[in-house]
């Protein structure tokens, strides 16, 4: 059992103080003093508990049964099932289907009847296939999707061959990313391309112009795996020498190939066969779905020549097992969690940011209380700076328009009071002259004419 795994736990003290503490004794078992780290600070003890040089190492007293969690994935992912998706990409007539049917040993292409020349047609652009399968090995199920590019590279002009290829590989992102929108996500198809086997003609030179473009415009979007088809037709020293070629070509020009995960617990045999797997890239490999004798009586699969017989499981005649090795038994998962943590997050990154979709930057910074609580006073105090500014003017304003209001009020009495000013003082003329006329004996009203009459 692994050292780290051991865990043992005391009682804390009831007059524990709050801090915490990490120790981990040296490296070299000298037993000498242990690191410590102590904090009263939450975050800093957080951050020495991440620390992989701050560990607690205690030993089990009994058996508590977290040492079940494999099995408990393990059933759970059998009863789930597994899905996984590939594309081939390579010329006609490099073996891509016979490769997909020795990989999995199953006919997943039908075999094709093979048309007159003069029947062939070769293809205007290049079309995207997917097949898929279900298929069953010792009670685990798994659907596989081979998505194919017949058309690739048949062209005379073969410049813009990668476009429907990244486009599809882009479409199925999309979709992703669409799905995990949605309200419901509890029911997310993964149809996102795992992997992408390129397969490279045997010509025992170096990579094509073609094959570099698409290579470069791939790596970026799929696990990138590169073979070399049709092996048997190189010899040996030929393989190594083409291998060698390509693998400068593919530094030189920066193109990034899947490589095995490491990981720090991985036994010396693990990592041992990681690295086996890594030096045989690209994979020389040969497809064969069909069974032949050898000479000293054994069924194979491989292909018969007058000077021998090939054998597709045999790591001397050529790297298939190495490959299957790679894509099926010991890498699959790393290549799903590789596509959707690597590739498929740069791409939903820049698809997002060009939408227009910005991160918050603030969520990931470090805040110091003290900052954060002036940064709080300081916009407190400018809110009610502007509360108050907005106090004075609204004032201000109902006070303009009460004065308003009042002078306009003062006018209209002014007006009246003038009004009635001259009314009394023309009740007071005609009044005065009543009076003079009744003491200078005159009548109050004219002769001839009388109240509501007229003379004629």
């Amino acid at each position: 059992m692994d050292p780290q795994a051991n865990i043992e736990s005391s009682p804390p003290a009831a007059n524990a103080q709050p801090y915490v503490e990490r120790s981990n004794p040296m490296p070299n078992g000298s037993g000498s003093a242990p690191q410590t780290v102590t904090s009263k600070d939450p975050k800093a003890a957080a951050l020495a508990a991440s620390d992989l040089r701050n560990i607690v190492r205690r030993k089990l007293t009994g058996y508590v049964g977290f040492a079940n969690l494999p099995n408990q994935w393990h059933r759970k992912s059998v009863r789930k099932g597994f899905n996984f998706n590939v594309m081939v990409v390579g010329e006609s007539g490099l073996g891509k289907s016979t490769l997909v049917n020795t990989l999995f040993n199953t006919s997943l292409y039908p075999p094709r009847d093979r048309k007159p020349p003069s029947l062939d047609i070769i293809p205007k652009t290049v079309s995207i296939q997917s097949i898929s399968a279900d298929i069953e090995e010792n009670g685990v199920r798994l659907r596989l999707t081979v998505v194919d590019t017949p058309g690739f590279g048949d062209f005379v002009n073969n410049e813009d061959s990668w476009r429907p290829i990244v486009e599809n590989i882009e479409q199925r992102y999309d979709a992703y990313l669409d799905a995990e929108n949605k309200v419901n996500r509890m029911n997310i198809v993964d149809n996102r391309v795992h992997a992408c086997v390129y397969f490279i003609e045997p010509t025992g030179h170096s990579l094509k112009p073609l094959d570099v473009e698409v290579m470069r415009r791939l790596h970026t979007k799929v696990n990138l795996i590169p073979v070399v088809a049709k092996a048997d037709t190189l010899t040996d020293d030929e393989i190594s020498a083409f291998k060698a070629r390509i693998l400068a070509d593919i530094e030189y020009h920066h193109i990034q190939i899947f490589e095995g995960p490491r990981y720090e617990l991985d036994d010396d045999e693990t990592i041992a066969e990681n690295n086996e797997i890594m030096a045989k890239v690209p994979f020389a490999v040969v497809g064969a779905n069909q069974e032949v004798s050898t000479p000293d009586g054994r069924k194979v699969r491989g292909r018969r020549y007058p000077w021998g017989v090939i054998e597709v499981d045999n790591e001397e005649h050529c790297d298939f097992v190495k490959l299957r090795q790679m894509l099926i038994r010991t890498h699959m998962e790393e290549l799903k969690e590789h596509t959707n943590n690597f590739m498929y997050e740069n791409y939903r990154s820049d698809k997002l940011t060009a939408m227009g979709v910005a991160q918050d930057p603030s969520v990931f910074k470090e805040i110091n209380p003290a900052v954060k609580q002036e940064e709080e006073r300081s916009l407190h105090e400018q809110k009610l700076q502007k509360m108050e500014l907005e106090m004075k003017m609204v004032f201000q304003q109902k006070v303009s328009e009460k004065e308003s209001k009042l002078k306009q009020s003062e006018e209209e009495l002014y007006a009246r009071h003038k009004e009635m000013k001259e009314q009394l003082e023309r009740q007071r003329q005609e009044l005065e002259e009543k009076k003079s006329r009744i003491e200078s004996g005159r009548p109050l009203e004219e002769k001839g004419k009388r109240k509501g009459f007229s003379l004629r």
